[in-house]
């Protein structure tokens, strides 16, 4: 499990977001994505973050599902990583209510990289033992073992990066002033 993230994340994402600029992080789209806002200048109809900058969520079931940007994306799984990091692998407690979310692409990819090497750390000293044992939480997954919870965030890390490699790809495409040929 850890070779597979680990080698997805050398190969094929982590080097395609070198060079993120703060105008691809907030670029939207369409209108009305969810993204990372200053505390209050949100539309969505929930924030959450404990700092400067907040991330837009609702509750599900959605009427549309909405488009994220990249900012969004990355919040998402910083927030996942710095989670599981603060219940599991010794990090301050944290969640995605009460993480401070980067206001910059270079603050965001830097929150990315240190969460991620606590997180892969974390899972490969749990060794055979740890991830058989019972994840404890969410209450629907309390009995299920570690390994479930690695390989739904291989799953999320694989899911998520493959949408802000394609944002990229647009937004490279189409930011204003290139000329479409």
């Amino acid at each position: 499990m850890v070779d597979q993230i680990e080698s997805h994340w050398r190969h094929r994402l982590r080097s395609r977001m070198d060079g993120l600029t703060d105008d691809e992080y907030f670029w939207q789209p369409v209108p009305d994505c969810w993204t990372i806002s200053r505390r209050g200048q949100s539309s969505a109809p929930i924030s959450f973050g404990a700092g400067e900058f907040t991330m837009d969520y609702g509750e599900p079931p959605h009427e549309r599902e909405p488009v994220t940007t990249i900012a969004w994306r990355l919040a998402h799984l910083i927030g996942g990583f710095a989670s599981a990091n603060g219940k599991r692998f010794g990090r301050d407690d944290n969640s995605v209510e009460t993480f401070c979310y980067a206001g910059t692409a270079q603050e965001a990819l830097q929150q990315l990289d240190d969460e991620y090497e606590t997180w892969l750390n974390g899972v490969r000293n749990l060794g055979t033992a740890g991830l058989a044992q019972p994840q404890g939480e969410p209450p629907a997954f309390a009995h299920a073992p570690m390994a479930k919870k690695v390989l739904y965030t291989n799953v999320e890390v694989i899911h998520h990066g493959a949408e802000i490699c394609l944002l990229r790809d647009l937004y490279l495409r189409n930011r204003p002033g290139k000329s479409q040929t």
